[in-house]
């Protein structure tokens, strides 16, 4: 990431638009506007990005099949920022690999504080003086590397993780055979207070079994502990 942000804002109404570019510009942000996904893959190919701003109630493609294609090509930092209020559409936003989810209509020096919190976690260069770290994290044959935010296999093939996931995964690596709470997983990868469709937590490790677990359906790195959480069962080495 570029030492200013890179924001896009991709919404149909002009008025939210600009309501947002202004404000995030003032606060020290690059920002650019798309009203659908055609014009949003323009954008993110020609100009890198470093956070999108999504709506879902987009003409064409909706949000949710907008944040499908931004995970399934990039793992820049996804905000949604929508009229629906439903649980659901937060639900499966987070499922699809969102990071975060803000409701119209909404403070903006609320959205100024998510924005920078995800962009702290997938490139930790808002603050371009903040340390760096050097080491990895290796477990179970895989090695996570905490410098480039990567998760590698034990052939040296690199596997792709979501924001949320990478987050997730590296909570548990940090605290291995620790039970670790929902809330207490929820303050360490979104940082912010739990809410009732938070439990799309449960979702999330279910993705992220997918990809580690030799058997998803049987679990034996990232193990329920029933009412009280999730516990990481391996051990790990920091090199």
């Amino acid at each position: 990431m570029t030492s200013t942000p890179h924001v896009l804002v991709v919404d149909d109404e002009p008025a939210i638009s600009d309501l947002i570019r202004n404000y995030l510009s003032r606060h020290g942000f690059r920002v650019s506007v798309a009203v659908d996904g055609s014009e949003m893959r323009k954008q993110m190919a020609s100009d890198p990005v470093d956070l999108v701003l999504l709506d879902l109630g987009l003409p064409g493609e909706d949000g949710l099949a907008l944040t499908r294609h931004i995970r399934a090509h990039s793992n820049v930092g996804v905000i949604i920022v929508t009229g629906s209020g439903e649980s659901v559409d937060r639900i499966v936003s987070l499922e699809l690999g969102a990071d975060d989810f803000v409701s119209k209509p909404f403070d903006l020096r609320e959205l100024l504080a998510r924005v920078r919190s995800v962009l702290r976690r997938t490139a930790h260069a808002v603050d371009p003086d903040a340390p760096t770290q050097a080491s990895s994290l290796k477990f179970s044959g895989w090695r996570l590397d905490t410098q480039s935010r990567r998760l590698f296999n034990a052939e040296g093939a690199e596997v792709d993780l979501t924001t949320g996931e990478y987050d997730l995964l590296q909570v548990f690596a940090e605290n291995p055979n620790k039970v670790l709470s929902r809330d207490q997983l929820l303050q360490a990868t979104r940082n912010r207070d739990a809410a009732p469709f938070d439990r799309a937590i449960d979702m999330q490790i279910t993705r992220l079994r997918r990809k580690i677990e030799l058997d998803a359906d049987k679990p034996v790195l990232i193990k329920a502990v029933r009412g009280a959480g999730y516990i990481f069962t391996c051990a790990v080495r920091k090199t």
